[in-house]
């Protein structure tokens, strides 16, 4: 019996038999009809198995010991054995050829989602304003009152003529909301924390306004260059070029889409990440240095692309990562010292989520 999430069968076995790691999904992961188990290249879809044995869900909470199935891996009879690697284009030779073959591959994506019972969470940023340009659905923001997030999603919305939808944080919110997150990703650091309060009450608002699938802008930093430390190439990336710490970023994705997806499902609701399309992903890869960014000026490529989609002012903004643009981060920290959790501890948030769970 085959249980397999984000794309079909027989696209998979294909992909395996030509070893082919973009053969144009947004990802995949489970078990085919021949049993093996599967996770794409960029790991997109969660998949877990348990130590030690070879049971296996798509959510660890359905695991006594579970761990992360490697991204681009295959298990079968004979073990577990790499299936794909992510390819190494060479680079486009111009900037105005980079910026058409990502508006093409980013109108095909957008093209393909379908409006059903479909919300986007929205920020104000690049990232989650080429999600909604295309889709003719509300639009939900997250933070406490006052935040970046909040402030920008207001004026975005406003220059695009679009619907939305507020979802203000209360400490009562995040309280309630902690030990869900922390249980349904396995996760109780402070930034993974934050995060993904963020997407878990932006979905859980988008739930009970009966909606079921949550479009979102994962992927865009990593594969088009939006973190300062690649444009700067400092000590957090050990690469000595901009593409070269952007394939270091792109490694990161198994990891933080996991929890992304994760927090999203718990609230009952599907995410969408039109960004992470094979096609859009294929003309990312064959960016390079300064397509990408230089100081002072992130997602080169992609802004320029973007003013295809959407107004100016949208495509140049600068956003703040959501767990601090959103003030969550900040308030998570807040709700931790006022525990009694100082931060001359180590890892007093971690600490504070944790006493949560207890």
């Amino acid at each position: 019996m085959s249980r397999l999430q984000g794309a079909d069968a027989a696209i998979v076995r294909r992909a395996i038999e030509e070893r082919d790691p973009l053969p144009g999904t947004r990802g995949f992961a489970g078990r085919l009809p021949d049993r093996r188990l599967v996770r794409d290249v960029l790991g997109r879809y969660p998949l877990f198995v348990e130590r030690d044995s070879e049971k296996w869900a798509f959510s660890p909470t359905e695991l006594s010991d579970p761990v992360s199935f490697p991204a681009g891996y295959v298990r079968d009879g004979a073990g577990t054995r790499r299936a794909w690697s992510l390819p190494e284009p060479p680079a486009f030779d111009a900037m105005d050829q980079a910026t058409a073959s990502v508006i093409d591959a980013l109108d095909a994506s957008l093209a393909a989602v379908s409006d059903d019972g479909l919300a986007v969470a929205f920020s104000g940023g690049i990232d989650s304003a080429l999600v909604a340009s295309a889709l003719d659905v509300p639009l939900f923001a997250v933070g406490f009152e006052g935040s970046h997030d909040l402030a920008a999603a207001r004026e975005g919305a406003r220059t695009m003529d679009r619907e939305l939808r507020v979802v203000e944080c209360r400490h009562a919110d995040l309280e309630r909301a902690i030990p869900v997150v922390a249980r349904a990703t396995g996760r109780t650091n402070a930034m993974d924390v934050g995060i993904a309060l963020s997407l878990y009450l932006v979905a859980e608002r988008v739930a009970r306004d009966g909606y079921d699938r949550l479009a979102v802008g994962q992927g865009a930093d990593e594969l088009f260059g939006g973190y300062e430390k690649i444009a700067r190439l400092d000590h957090r990336v050990e690469a000595t070029t901009v593409r070269g710490a952007a394939r270091e970023a792109i490694g990161s994705l198994p990891g933080g889409l996991e929890r992304d997806v994760l927090a999203i499902r718990a609230a009952g609701v599907e995410p969408v990440a039109p960004l992470l399309d094979d096609r859009v992903v294929r003309a990312a890869l064959r960016l390079d240095g300064p397509m990408l960014a230089v100081d002072g000026e992130r997602k080169r490529v992609l802004r320029r692309a973007a003013r295809e989609f959407v107004p100016e002012t949208v495509a140049t903004r600068e956003k703040k990562a959501v767990q601090y643009g959103s003030l969550i981060a900040r308030e998570l920290d807040r709700l931790a010292r006022r525990a009694g959790y100082k931060r001359r501890m180590d890892d007093h948030v971690t600490r504070y989520v944790e006493s949560l769970l207890e």
